[in-house]
């Protein structure tokens, strides 16, 4: 569904690029769920931005459906990826029927007004990820793991190939970090959809992930499902790159060593 070569990402400045990682080449396949880890200021989010086409590349390829992101117009885009962002939407007066409903704005066209189908479709997704009970409830009046829901639910209803995440676990309590991947896991099955998402829960990614992308300033981007990546040392190298952390590749286990 994706595929990347020789991508190079960064930004474009008033008179020269700033590259933030090159060399990139891997792909995401449907039906799975893929997890981009990386320390802090790696370049996670840049290039979340740049699969998205939310800012250019600096050079290389993206393909999706083996077609140039760049070929594709933002309607077009519209049908093909969707987006679900960690900042929680802060919209008042909504119902969450409605705010699924915004998923269908592709299809629509200007005056939004959606059709008997578009409802079914859009039942289907608040069905998909479970919460058929909040349909009538004010987005306002919602936890942030059920906002979190809400904005994947729109996702589903935009009906696109792929769904990119950046940080769908962030301010969650530990059950609801879990109830999401497991929920991410479930729909890249249920649906054949290619799931991206960028995280820091680690733990959770080694034991539900189908397929890691590790970033790192020195080595770029190692591309593997998480037994492969513990078996090579990638994991380890990662992980262990602080002391007081030791990661059991057997197991695929962190541990927190005591003084």
């Amino acid at each position: 569904m994706i595929r990347i070569e020789n991508l190079s990402i960064g930004y474009l400045q008033k008179d020269h690029a700033k590259t933030v990682a090159s060399g990139f080449t891997a792909t995401l396949n449907g039906g799975e769920l893929t997890c981009l880890i990386g320390a802090n200021g790696v370049g996670k989010s840049t290039l979340l931005r740049t699969l998205s086409a939310f800012q250019p590349k600096l050079g290389g390829n993206i393909y999706v459906n083996d077609k140039e992101l760049s070929q594709y117009s933002d309607k077009e885009l519209a049908r093909v990826i969707g987006v679900v962002l960690t900042k929680r939407p802060h919209i008042a007066n909504m119902t969450v029927t409605e705010m699924v409903g915004l998923g269908r704005s592709p299809y629509t066209g200007f005056w939004g007004t959606l059709s008997n189908e578009d409802m079914v479709i859009v039942n289907e997704a608040i069905s998909l990820v479970g919460i058929n009970d909040l349909a009538p409830r004010m987005i306002q009046t919602l936890s942030d793991g059920e906002k979190q829901k809400v904005m994947i639910a729109k996702a589903l209803a935009q009906q696109t190939p792929v769904i990119y995440l950046d940080e769908p676990t962030a301010f969650l309590d530990f059950p609801s970090k879990v109830e999401m991947m497991q929920l991410l896991l479930r729909l890249s099955r249920e649906t054949g959809k290619t799931i991206f998402l960028s995280t820091h829960d680690l733990e959770l990614a080694l034991q539900i992930a189908d397929k890691l992308w590790l970033m790192d300033k020195t080595e770029g981007l190692t591309v593997g499902t998480p037994r492969e990546l513990a078996d090579s040392g990638h994991l380890s190298r990662y992980i262990e790159r602080k002391k007081g952390i030791r990661f059991d590749r057997d197991n695929l286990v962190i541990h927190i060593v005591k003084d």
